[in-house]
């Protein structure tokens, strides 16, 4: 891991330890080291666990899937859907802001940096932490998803109240890994472009995560 100069929380790093350890996670850093040599990976080393970094595992509160890291230049840092400053905004991510506005009447951000979340409990997790630049999907089937399975079902086992906000159906999949009668999960088809009007826009899952952390006592997420 650390050959991967990797930025981990202290928190996670206790609570994951096991898999660190595991023979597909030593097979995992290989194959990302040996990619290094020959593509561009991204996100940078330092970032590929930026979702923990931010979100330590004692502060989760919300948990949005995503599923591959962007592939172009200067986007993905490590946060699902989330762009680094300066970096124009994805389709997908236009749509979340579009149906944050539309729901919570927030005028949609300049930056499509989504820090600001992470740093209130909100784990924005890809099920795939690095990808080949241009190459969408090419470190699936790796090991990454071992790994980011693994959290959800810790996240599940050590938290109780955690809303898990599911976007189309790669994301919708993972339902099982989650104990439901301990967490809330508010599913919804994908924001991409494709699937978005099929029920992403008006499912006001920003007001519906807001309203179930104050039912639970917990301070709502300034979106």
């Amino acid at each position: 891991m650390s050959e991967m100069k990797v930025e981990i929380e202290e928190s996670w790093k206790e609570a994951m330890a096991d898999e660190f350890h595991k023979p597909y996670f030593s097979k995992l850093v290989d194959f990302v080291k040996s990619e290094k040599k020959s593509y561009t990976i991204f996100p940078p080393g330092p970032k590929i666990f930026s979702a923990f970094r931010y979100t330590p595992i004692y502060k989760v509160k919300v948990v949005i899937l995503g599923q591959d890291p962007y592939h172009g230049d200067g986007q993905a840092h490590g946060l699902c859907f989330s762009v680094q400053e300066g970096v124009p905004q994805p389709p997908s991510l236009k749509n979340i802001f579009k149906e944050l506005n539309d729901d919570l009447n927030i005028t949609p951000p300049r930056s499509g940096n989504l820090e600001r979340w992470a740093q209130q409990g909100v784990l924005l997790l890809n099920t795939t932490l690095t990808v080949r630049k241009g190459q969408p999907a090419s470190h699936a089937g790796q090991g990454w998803e071992v790994f980011t399975d693994e959290v959800i079902k810790t996240i599940s086992r050590q938290l109780t109240g955690v809303v898990f906000i599911l976007w189309g159906n790669h994301a919708k999949h993972k339902q099982q890994l989650i104990d439901t009668t301990k967490h809330f999960i508010l599913s919804a088809p994908h924001p991409s472009p494709f699937s978005a009007y099929s029920g992403f826009f008006g499912c006001k899952h920003f007001s519906k995560t807001n309203e179930i952390l104050q039912i639970n006592g917990l301070e709502a997420i300034n979106w």
